[in-house]
C-alpha cells in the first residue's frame, strides 16, 4: 500500500502542477506536464492485472483522465475554443486522482480510455521516429488531404464503401484539424466477427504528384462507445489484420474522435 500511495502522490504532484502552469498562462510547460502525465496514467491503465495495484475499474477512470488530459492538451494548441475541454472541467477531475482508491461514482465526462493494443517488445517503440519526407516548399507531411474511414473485416474487404472527407480544414503546431461527420453505413450489430474501423491519413506528394498513406488509426468493435476518444496512429502500410502494428512516433500524437451511437 506504501508504493500505491507514493504513486498517487507523483500523479497529484504533477496533475497539480500542470493546472498551475496553466492557469498562469505558461501553456509550453502545461502541454509538456499534462503529456507526461497522461503518458504514465496510460501505462498504468493498460497493465496487467497481475503487475497492477488497481482494480480493472479504477484502470478503466485512470485511463480516462489520461484521456482528459489529452483533450486539454490539445485545446491548449488550438485556437478554436468552442467545445474544448477548459481548465475548469480537468480541475474537476484532481479530486477523482487522488482519491482513486475510494471513487465509486460515474465519471463526469463522456470520454473513453486510450484502447490497449500489442503493439511492440518492451523499448523497441523508443527507436522509432516520424518519417520525415522532403516535399516542395520545405520538409514536412505535404498537403494534408483527407482521412478517409472504411470498415473491412479481418482480411481487408471493405464491408461498406469507404467515405472520403473533405481536405483537412486547418493545421496548428501538430494538430490537423477535419472537423467533419462520419455515418458509418452499417450497424454495429452487423459488423462480421474481426472487423473494425479504419482511418487512414491520406496527403499528397506535390514532388511526386499522387497521394500516399502517412499513417492509420483504427477502433475494435469493442471500443466503438459514445463519446470523446483519443486513439493511437500507427505506421503505414495499413495493417488490416492488427498482428504488427508499430507505433508512428514515440511522440503523444493521437486521433481525436467523438462518437455517438444512435439507435433505431
Amino acid at each position: 500500500m506504501g508504493d500505491i500511495n507514493k504513486t498517487l502522490h507523483k500523479w497529484h504532484a504533477s496533475f497539480s502542477k500542470g493546472t498551475d502552469f496553466d492557469s498562469w498562462g505558461q501553456l509550453v510547460e502545461a502541454i509538456d506536464e499534462y503529456q507526461i502525465l497522461a503518458r504514465q496514467l496510460q501505462k498504468e491503465a493498460q497493465s496487467s492485472a497481475n503487475s497492477s495495484d488497481f482494480t480493472e475499474d479504477q484502470k478503466k477512470t485512470i485511463g480516462k483522465i489520461a484521456t482528459c488530459l489529452e483533450l486539454r492538451s490539445a485545446a491548449l494548441q488550438s485556437n478554436q475554443s468552442e467545445e474544448a475541454f477548459k481548465l475548469e472541467d480537468l480541475k474537476q477531475l484532481e479530486t477523482i486522482l487522488s482519491n482513486i482508491l475510494t471513487f465509486n461514482k460515474e465519471f463526469p465526462f463522456d470520454v473513453q480510455p486510450v484502447p490497449l493494443r500489442r503493439i511492440l517488445a518492451p523499448g523497441e517503440e523508443e527507436n522509432l521516429e516520424v518519417e520525415v519526407e522532403e516535399e516542395e516548399g520545405g520538409a514536412g507531411m505535404g498537403s494534408p488531404d483527407a482521412f478517409p474511414a472504411r470498415v473491412p473485416d479481418i482480411n481487408g474487404i471493405d464491408l461498406t464503401p469507404v467515405q472520403d472527407t473533405p481536405m483537412a480544414l486547418r493545421k496548428e503546431d501538430m494538430y490537423v484539424h477535419f472537423n467533419v461527420e462520419i455515418e458509418i453505413q452499417k450497424h454495429v450489430e452487423k459488423l462480421t466477427k474481426g472487423a473494425a474501423i479504419f482511418f487512414e491519413f491520406k496527403h499528397y506528394k506535390p514532388k511526386k504528384r499522387f497521394t500516399s498513406t502517412k499513417c492509420f488509426a483504427f477502433m475494435e468493435q469493442d471500443e466503438i462507445k459514445s463519446g470523446q476518444m483519443v486513439i493511437e496512429l500507427y505506421k503505414k502500410p495499413t495493417d488490416f489484420k492488427r498482428k504488427k502494428l508499430q507505433l508512428l512516433t514515440k511522440k503523444p500524437l493521437y486521433l481525436h474522435l467523438h462518437q455517438t451511437l444512435h439507435k433505431e
